[in-house]
């Protein structure tokens, strides 16, 4: 969810960037793609850059369609902006608003972490009752499937999960602490069960111990957090129903277990 509106000082035409930009050719136009600039930071909402996506910048043919403004303007506009230090061109052209904090609207963004909290919410309650409600029937034999759920959801095994981890990334974490239930419940909960943690762990294992720099986060919080279901699905990993045998994993890449 974008922010919907950014901060504007009362005393900002007393700025003497700006007031030096008052006294320049087609000054009114300047001014007015500068607001454009801070509205489409607003828009971006990554901590004041400007751009199309992650790996696209916006060029600044397309900032003249945008903006609506003639092509060669919109350049003269970014070079002046640029010299003033008021926005900053990375080599890889993107564009991000310098001192964007100043522009940031604490409470509008506060309120928009919110939202999306609340939005997630909510997505994850419709998603918990269309699973009850997938398999609210009762069994052949008569149990009640809905209590065998139950059940099972109470049933996670921190321990052997947490056990495999420490196994496999020479690690030492407790399964009875807060963070890591946390973390491994929220998962299981989204339906994913002991196979799924162990194929994320040793698929990760064999892409992050023998790294340096990447082997940090051969931890709970980020094994098991947001990014869980990519881990999963990502290729050179096990396949459901693969022996997880951590001997194995140790001949397969050389790891002293």
């Amino acid at each position: 969810m974008n922010v919907k509106w950014i901060k504007l000082s009362t005393q900002m035409f007393e700025d003497e960037k700006i007031r030096l930009i008052e006294n320049m050719p087609e000054a009114d136009t300047i001014l007015i793609i500068w607001v454009k600039l801070l509205a489409q930071a607003g828009k971006t909402n990554a901590s004041g850059y400007i751009y199309l996506s992650e790996n696209v910048p916006y060029t600044d043919e397309m900032l003249a369609t945008i903006f609506n403004r003639p092509l060669n303007v919109v350049r003269m506009a970014l070079k002046t902006l640029k010299s003033f230090g008021m926005i900053d061109i990375s080599d890889e052209h993107f564009i991000s608003i310098t001192n964007w904090d100043k522009h940031q609207n604490i409470e509008g963004m506060e309120r928009v972490r919110k939202l999306n909290a609340e939005r997630n919410k909510r997505y994850r309650e419709r998603k918990k009752r269309a699973t009850l409600s997938d398999v609210s029937v009762t069994s052949r034999d008569g149990t009640d499937i809905d209590r065998d759920l139950d059940k099972d959801i109470d049933n996670i095994p921190y321990a052997e999960i947490v056990t495999y981890l420490n196994k496999a990334a020479h690690t030492n974490y407790r399964h009875t602490t807060k963070k890591t239930k946390a973390f491994i419940k929220a998962r299981w909960n989204e339906g994913y069960r002991l196979e799924d943690f162990k194929t994320v762990i040793h698929i990760k294992c064999k892409e992050w111990l023998v790294d340096k720099k990447m082997n940090k986060f051969l931890r709970p919080e980020t094994l098991f957090g947001t990014k869980f279901e990519s881990y999963l699905n990502q290729k050179g990993g096990v396949t459901n129903g693969e022996n997880h045998d951590s001997g194995k994993m140790a001949k397969e890449y050389n790891i002293p277990f």
